[in-house]
């Protein structure tokens, strides 16, 4: 037997089709990366900015209508927004480091 017919195709860790998905209509997060865990962690990463910008906004309206009891939830809330964008920046950063490392390798 020569190397090549002893190779094996690989086989997922978890399978793909199991993981609960909410599909979105572009960019990354669009069809390809419904089926790969990386695409999960970056749908993951999205839908927090999502949930902690409306947090913040319910926050910034209360506190604007007089409604807000505790003006240092809205401050906590901006800050997990701008934490939450600033994860999402690097994971987006990183991604494209191991893009333009993929491209220069030779084979």
């Amino acid at each position: 037997m020569t190397p090549i017919e002893q190779l094996r195709p690989l086989t997922p860790i978890t399978p793909l089709a199991s993981a609960e998905t909410k599909g979105y209509d572009a960019g990354l997060v669009g069809e390809l990366a419904d089926q790969t865990p990386f695409g999960m962690i970056f749908r993951s990463a999205i839908e927090n900015v999502v949930e902690t910008d409306a947090a913040k906004n319910e926050a910034q309206y209360l506190l604007s209508t007089g409604q807000l009891d505790n003006p240092a939830s809205l401050m906590i809330a901006m800050s997990k927004f701008q934490t939450s964008v600033d994860l999402l920046v690097q994971l987006r950063n990183k991604a494209l480091d191991v893009y333009s490392e993929l491209t220069r390798i030779s084979l």
